[in-house]
């Protein structure tokens, strides 16, 4: 029988972990809160009757296969009357299941869902603790990216890569894929002795002789920050808690772009409070890797993509830097909230770039952000999704990357800074503050952060708000009136030398008047996004000759021009385009180049022929948003 999604979750919330060591089967301290019922519509698990407190993962990774086979011992508190442990599940292969003495226990897997897999129900006693499940992944299990020697930067040994947000986690791993379950977990992982084994979690800095790695994860996570890497890497140390991992030919320049790391974490501390994961790592991915960034605890992922050799693409490790205290200290308690993770992690990314870099600085990414903000709320209103554009929404009988729009980041973001104008920054910093520390490895909804802000901060202060405000920003689609706006002197001075361009090419008069050899990425990208959405080829050429658009490094930059190749038919750039897009993987900047594509049937012929050649090196992640957009 297939359980019913809309059940009433009885989120576990971690009390404080005083873990010694990682033992399996010992039983972790977890309070369950049974006050707190809600529902999480993208899992299957019913953690009221019994929930997942700690996991021991043992696994052999086997590229030859692009399978993992593995053991997953489950550590669980459950109720006096349980009878069931439900687990989350997508094509995986179970093996065996067995009880803390090797018993024997039944199971059932239900029928698959779409994007949710299926459930899979463990018959158990309320005297079960430990519940052991034997399986292997499916080639196609949709977290994992395995990649062959050619498809990586130095193309000497395969690399293998998870993705678990939002549900994927399930697809590795049998476990109750929700982000309001938290557990803590230790792992050893086999892989071939050429390679390094890293996860988010304690880890080693050199390859051993055995290939056997073991890991340990003393703060409860939910599944989603679940997460493992293997491949050719090695590790540069960038301060006493920090360091970034690459392949070998890109760690030097990762060390330099990186360099500041500390710095950010320092700044990160004063503004909030203290971090709480010991160490903040980094590990750059191949290209092929589908997000910036993603806030896997301890090792974040990183794409090569911001390896700009200026630092000024950093920005993206503040944000996930960030993450460390909204989302990964303080976390959404079902996907509807996803703004509670990502609008505050903005607002604090800005925040953090402020304090290093100045003013200036943030409010260039601010201005970008609303341009950014303002588009997508266009082009959602034009397809008939007006209604994803207000901060929560429901995404019941959805894929929850269906969220992930710049909807939760961008207005996230706008309705706190519209806070912090109103009360005042040093009296929003306190409140902040004081909001990460009280719910720290906790799960929050809209509902309850508004109940907190009303009563910690308006009526703290004696300040009359009314529930009108947060209608407005939190479940009304589009950008309410009191949007606050940012201001640039550096995009104004930008803005003149885009007129000038405009009126006489002359990249002399650019030099001298406005020193755009100085501009920064984010100038650049204000000045190329402010271009006539229709060019003629001469102006393309004059562009490309002048600033070398068509062959820039920066992925930031060719990105916003790779539209306009697309858009105005500029044929000098599309060899580029088509290495661009087989060898990117990050799906920021694929979706806008092939959504450009789709707009003429030219060039969804193009797209396709791309498409074909560039697939095999893209994740799931990408290429399910991809084959829908091109109907395939």
């Amino acid at each position: 029988m297939i359980k019913k999604l809309t059940s009433g979750l009885c989120y576990a919330l971690c009390a404080i972990l005083l873990v010694s060591s990682c033992t399996p089967g010992k039983e972790y301290p977890i309070v369950i809160e049974t006050d707190m019922k809600r529902s999480d519509t993208h899992s299957f698990a019913h953690p009221e009757e019994a929930v997942v407190t700690h996991l021991s993962w043992h696994a052999r990774v086997n590229f030859e296969l692009k399978k993992i086979d593995a053991t997953a011992t489950l550590t669980i508190k459950s109720t006096a009357d349980a009878k069931q442990l439900v687990l989350d599940t997508k094509d995986l292969t179970i093996k065996s299941i067995t009880n803390g003495n090797n018993e024997a226990l039944n199971f059932s897997i239900g029928e698959t869902q779409p994007f949710l897999g299926a459930p899979l129900t463990i018959n158990i006693t309320p005297k079960t603790k430990n519940v052991l499940v034997s399986y292997e992944t499916s080639e196609n299990a949709e977290a994992l990216q395995w990649l062959e020697p050619s498809q990586t930067t130095d193309k000497s040994y395969p690399f293998l890569f998870t993705q678990s947000q939002a549900i994927l986690a399930r697809s590795w791993v049998p476990i109750q894929d929700s982000p309001g379950i938290r557990f803590t977990y230790d792992a050893q992982v086999e892989v071939p002795k050429e390679l390094l084994a890293l996860m988010s979690a304690s880890n080693p800095t050199e390859k051993n002789e055995s290939g056997i790695y073991t890991f340990e994860m003393k703060q409860a996570i939910p599944a989603y920050l679940l997460a493992l890497a293997v491949g050719d890497v090695q590790f540069s140390a960038l301060g006493k808690r920090s360091g970034v991992y690459a392949e070998p030919s890109v760690l030097a320049q990762a060390t330099a772009e990186f360099e500041d790391l500390e710095k950010m974490i320092s700044a990160a501390e004063k503004l909030y409070g203290p971090y709480r994961w010991d160490r903040y790592d980094l590990i750059v991915l191949p290209s092929s890797f589908p997000f910036g960034g993603m806030e896997n605890p301890r090792l974040t992922f990183a794409t090569p993509t911001i390896l700009a050799g200026d630092k000024s693409l950093t920005s993206l490790v503040a944000h996930e830097l960030a993450h460390s205290w909204s989302g990964n200290l303080v976390t959404n308690a079902n996907w509807n909230d996803f703004w509670l993770n990502e609008g505050f992690t903005v607002y604090f990314e800005y925040r953090i770039m402020e304090a290093l870099y100045g003013r200036e600085y943030s409010e260039m990414l601010a201005l970008l952000s609303l341009q950014d903000l303002k588009t997508e709320i266009e082009e959602m209103k034009a397809a008939d999704q007006f209604k994803d554009t207000s901060l929560k929404f429901d995404l019941t009988n959805r894929n929850p990357d269906d969220g992930m729009t710049s909807i939760p980041y961008d207005k996230g973001y706008f309705f706190l800074r519209m806070l912090e104008e109103k009360v005042g920054r040093e009296k929003f910093d306190g409140f902040l503050k004081d909001y990460f520390t009280s719910n720290s490895f906790k799960t929050m909804t809209t509902e309850q952060f508004t109940k907190i802000l009303q009563t910690q901060l308006f009526d703290a202060y004696d300040m009359d708000v009314q529930p009108a405000l947060y209608e407005a920003w939190i479940y009304t689609p589009g950008l309410p009136a009191d949007c606050p706006n940012p201001v640039s002197d550096k995009f104004e001075n930008v803005d003149k030398a885009l007129t000038t361009w405009l009126a006489n090419q002359s990249k002399e008069e650019l030099q001298a008047s406005y020193h755009s050899d100085d501009w920064s990425t984010h100038e650049w990208l204000r000045f190329i996004r402010n271009l006539p959405d229709t060019l003629s080829t001469d102006q393309m050429q004059a562009l490309d000759q002048a600033f070398g658009f068509t062959a820039t490094g920066n992925s930031e930059i060719f990105n916003v021009w790779g539209i306009l190749i697309i858009a105005n038919q500029y044929e000098a750039g599309y060899g580029r385009l088509e290495s661009f897009l087989i060898h990117t993987g990050r799906r920021k900047f694929l979706m806008p180049l092939y959504k450009e594509f789709v707009k003429t049937p030219e060039g969804i012929e193009m797209a396709k022929a791309i498409y074909q050649k560039a697939r095999p090196n893209y994740h799931f992640v990408a290429s399910s948003s991809i084959d829908a957009l091109l109907g395939l």
